[in-house]
């Protein structure tokens, strides 16, 4: 990039910066980490290079993520359709994924954040090597809870299904849980990993042009109103700038969602009459946990466009 551009990246990355710093961030961001292979090959070099470059991007990633104020991050690792690819490129990938975790749990990063690293997955099917590393990670950042860093190893949505169908089955069967207690809390209990189930996402986060999920936390995503950011630059690609407009779209989505909820009071609310300003913020922070002053910045917004929203309202 030559000066000029240097310039006017800069400049956008301050821009979008402001636009998100004062906005709620979202508690847990999953990516799937798409084109270090393409990537490679654009530029004629070995599929490794492409994996080399991404695992750097993954760590500039956890850099912005955690500076901002997200709690959970969740990477895609390494999938189960993943174990299709040739023999040496496996090897390869699962060295380099190896040497990560050896690196965080040398990192002063990793303490000072006090990050806890969980591998998703079914790491059965992994190198014994690779095997013992995450359970080095694990192990090294397990009384951690400043943030989380959950890397999905082996895995797939629906076999995470599977699989935790089949733990709640033998603890019905060992008597450990009765077929009346399954519930959505159950089922999320019995999911990857076993030391305490990944929380619900708020944004997926998808690179390479694919518009796609790919067998990526179906149930965390499903039902939570889950915004989705899709981007063409591939994995070792990514920059500061796309990770920001990624915030901001959440940001924007999770506006509207909260917009449309207190439209919805304030329109029940009328059915009995003039709506009282009070009742709108005590609803509102019952439903949705919105402060009192962005409940008022929403009243106020939907006023300015609507005369007889407006009008509904007892200031």
């Amino acid at each position: 990039m030559n000066f000029v551009g240097n310039i006017i990246y800069g400049g956008y990355e301050a821009l979008l910066y402001n636009e998100i710093k004062d906005k709620p961030v979202p508690s847990h961001v999953a990516i799937i980490m798409d084109g270090n292979r393409r990537f490679a090959t654009k530029h004629g070099l070995a599929k490794y290079y492409g994996h080399f470059k991404g695992a750097d991007t993954t760590e500039k990633v956890l850099d912005w993520s955690f500076d901002i104020g997200i709690k959970q991050l969740t990477v895609y690792a390494f999938s189960t359709e993943n174990f299709a690819r040739s023999e040496e490129e496996r090897n390869q990938l699962f060295e380099l994924i190896g040497i990560k975790f050896d690196e965080i749990c040398s990192d002063e990063r990793t303490h000072r954040r006090r990050m806890r690293v969980r591998v998703i997955g079914n790491i059965n099917h992994l190198p014994l090597s690779l095997q013992s590393a995450a359970k080095r990670a694990e192990e090294t950042t397990k009384h951690y809870n400043g943030v989380f860093l959950n890397v999905a190893l082996a895995y797939g949505g629906r076999q995470e299904l599977v699989d935790a169908t089949r733990a709640m089955a033998v603890k019905i069967k060992n008597g450990e849980l009765s077929l009346n207690d399954i519930n959505e809390g159950t089922i999320s209990k019995n999911l990857y990993p076993s030391s305490g189930s990944v929380p619900y996402v708020d944004l997926i986060i998808r690179t390479g042009g694919d518009e796609r999920i790919s067998n990526f936390l179906p149930w965390q995503a499903s039902g939570n109103e889950c915004a989705a950011y899709f981007c063409a630059p591939f994995w070792p690609e990514f920059r500061k700038i796309d990770f920001l407009r990624a915030i901001r779209t959440y940001q924007t989505r999770e506006h509207e969602r909260q917009k449309n909820t207190v439209m919805r009071i304030v329109k029940l609310l009328s059915c009995y009459g003039k709506v009282e300003v009070e009742d709108v913020i005590r609803l509102s922070r019952r439903i949705i946990a919105l402060p009192k002053d962005e409940v008022l910045s929403i009243l106020y917004e939907l006023a300015r466009h609507n005369v007889v929203m407006y009008n509904m309202i007892k200031w």
